[in-house]
């Protein structure tokens, strides 16, 4: 707010009242894990209206989720590797013995608490059908 930022503190508003919407909605108190799923899922939000804009030909709206996308991100732990993403496989596809798409649940539920946050769940999936498909 001193720096007059506002598009930033317009952004970083939208997140808190989003976090405190779930609080108040859910009646607890958000841990590190939740918040970082929320912020995801507003990331996730952002990319698709972004893309929709960009496919209008709405730049200026365009341009405006994309600086949010940023500001969101920047509070985000940092990205994982694709080679630390495949080391994570491997380990997740030894620890379940899973050798065929049958057992795919089962290797997503093991990776998707190493991954929250720090990879695009959807890409690792991809990446893990590929594996056992």
């Amino acid at each position: 707010m001193r720096a007059k930022d506002n598009a930033r503190r317009d952004a970083l508003r939208l997140a808190l009242a989003e976090l405190k919407n779930v609080e108040v909605n859910e009646r607890i108190e958000l841990d590190d894990a939740r918040v970082l799923g929320i912020l995801t899922k507003m990331i996730k939000q952002r990319r698709d209206s972004l893309q929709q804009f960009q496919d209008a030909g709405r730049d200026d709206l365009a341009d405006k989720e994309s600086f949010e996308i940023s500001v969101l991100e920047s509070f985000m732990p940092a990205q994982l590797s694709d080679e630390a993403v495949a080391a994570l496989i491997e380990e997740a596809l030894t620890a379940t013995g899973a050798s065929s798409m049958k057992e795919m649940g089962a290797v997503m539920g093991w990776l998707k608490p190493k991954i929250t946050g720090q990879a695009d769940v959807g890409q690792v999936s991809k990446q893990v059908k590929a594996r056992l498909g």
